[in-house]
């Protein structure tokens, strides 16, 4: 066995992230590592580079039970970690990342850059990568950098190479040549942690997966042993029971189409991905974590550009520049990150309320504060925002009446298209019963709202109708009569059109 790590626990305040988590990984092995946000995957790792200590359990590596302290440590004993973001030098040549803080040095002491030229040339050969290590990385495309970044891996005899969503901002081409140095390394009976979102890549590439949720270790299987379905059951943690449609009172809204995306694009991220929003119904959009989801809700909210597809908005195709042209025709778009995106934890429930209306309360650059105290006093109280004032600042708030604050920053503006990303997140039982009753009465008086979850009762309970994500491309449209679990993971579990 290279590595093993047993019952590793970790706390963050008081709150616990990882409880007894477990992973092994055999040499030369590729080990897909696996599960939803807040699973553990990125803690496990940390504890394993020596970026964090563990509270309790054992690491061994090479047989040896060991303690990094840093991820100095952890690189000097063959541990070669590739990040999304590669973290190299763009300026510098590639012979010079290859070999940075290791240059092979002359018996006087200077950089033996012939050497290192030759060094960089020799180990690059063995992806079969011929370029010119003169010239600076930043000449070069992802999947290049990524394989220097190997390089510089393998030249310190790493025995264990961590590729944390390494594919993620890659095409198609660039995966295939990334895959093929996996090989290598395999071949060279280096391991191969692989984290990915993809379900195809983990198939094409890895030959065990560890699954983790909620900071445990719930399944370890041969990837040819599990199935696309069982394995997103497993992440997800979900029994696949049906709902029928005699348990919902609900179908599709009849009224006419406010929002139609037809074939979106914007990098590898969203590569065809269509859907239609009614007027007064709630559309849910559902996928695993990097199916495109968020990407595709900011497409429509302009806050990134797209490449290529058609979006309309109230019959008109639109072209919006940025976001304050969405907010400008009606849309208003409530981010799943409520603490960074979302509200000013400074501010009062006043000020984060009024935020986005502000400009229509000025005159003269004065805000009229008894309009403003009308709409805040007026909101508080139809959405039942529990605070001491509206002085109160928003950070002593619980997540839940935070929540409502935010919806209530552009129900304010009135708008006809509200975009909600995961809406229910890091809120109580009772308070995320309130926010999805919310949403509904709200699409019911006529307001359309995108929802975008990955729990999937809430998309059963609270949508007419589900668009399916997967890798980038929308790949099903569930109406409300036909909403199930099983349905739901079934289309998760497609990739490119093929049956699970």
């Amino acid at each position: 066995m290279l590595l093993s790590m047993k019952a590793i626990d970790k706390s963050f305040s008081g709150v616990r992230v990882l409880n007894a988590a477990s992973l092994e990984v055999e040499p030369g092995e590729v080990m897909a590592l696996v599960g939803q946000n807040g699973a553990g995957k990125s803690t496990m790792i940390k504890i394993l580079t020596g970026a964090y200590s563990r509270d309790a359990g054992s690491v061994t590596f090479q047989g040896r039970e060991v303690h990094f302290s840093s991820t100095a440590d952890s690189q000097s004993a063959g541990i070669a970690t590739i990040y999304q973001e590669i973290n190299l030098a763009p300026n510098r040549t590639v012979a010079e990342n290859i070999f940075l803080a290791r240059e092979p040095r002359t018996a006087f002491g200077l950089v033996d850059r012939r050497k290192m030229r030759a060094e960089a040339r020799a180990v690059l050969k063995r992806f079969n990568l011929d370029i010119d290590v003169e010239r600076p990385l930043e000449n070069f495309g992802a999947a290049t950098r990524q394989m220097v970044a190997i390089a510089r891996g393998v030249t310190q005899n790493a025995k264990l190479v961590i590729m944390d969503e390494a594919t993620s901002s890659l095409d198609e081409r660039e995966v295939a040549v990334l895959f093929e140095t996996v090989r290598t390394l395999k071949r060279d009976g280096v391991a191969t942690i692989f984290i990915s979102h993809r379900l195809d890549e983990l198939y094409a590439i890895c030959d065990r997966v560890t699954v983790m949720r909620d900071g445990r270790t719930v399944a370890v299987s041969a990837m040819k042993d599990i199935k696309k379905l069982e394995l997103v059951r497993t992440m997800l943690g979900k029994e696949l029971t049906a709902f029928t449609a005699a348990q919902r009172n609900r179908e599709e809204a009849d009224g006419a189409t406010l929002v139609e995306a037809k074939n979106l694009s914007a990098g590898v991220r969203v590569r065809d991905v269509s859907l239609a929003i009614g007027k007064g119904e709630i559309a849910g959009l559902a996928g695993l974590l990097g199916s495109g989801r968020t990407e595709t809700a900011r497409l429509i909210y302009a806050a990134d550009r797209r490449d290529g597809g058609t979006l309309s908005v109230g019959g008109r195709q639109t072209a919006y520049a940025q976001p304050a042209d969405a907010i400008a025709d009606g849309i208003g778009f409530v981010s799943e990150d409520r603490k960074v995106e979302g509200i000013v934890p400074e501010m009062s429930v006043r000020e984060n309320l009024t935020l986005a209306i502000l400009p229509r309360l000025q005159k003269s650059g004065i805000v009229d504060r008894a309009r403003q105290q009308e709409i805040v006093e007026r909101y508080i109280k139809a959405l039942g925002v529990k605070c001491a004032s509206p002085e109160q600042p928003i950070r002593e708030l619980s997540g839940g009446n935070q929540q409502k604050v935010l919806l209530a920053r552009w129900l304010c503006m009135n708008p006809r298209l509200l975009i909600v990303d995961e809406p229910t997140r890091g809120i109580d039982v009772g308070a995320k019963a309130e926010i999805l009753k919310l949403l509904r009465g709200l699409a019911d008086e006529g307001l359309s709202v995108l929802m975008i979850s990955s729990e999937l009762e809430e998309l059963i309970a609270a949508a007419d109708h589900v668009t399916v994500l997967s890798d980038g491309r929308s790949v099903a449209r569930i109406p409300a009569a036909e909403l199930s679990e099983e349905r739901l993971m079934v289309a998760m579990a497609h990739q490119d059109g093929e049956a699970a």
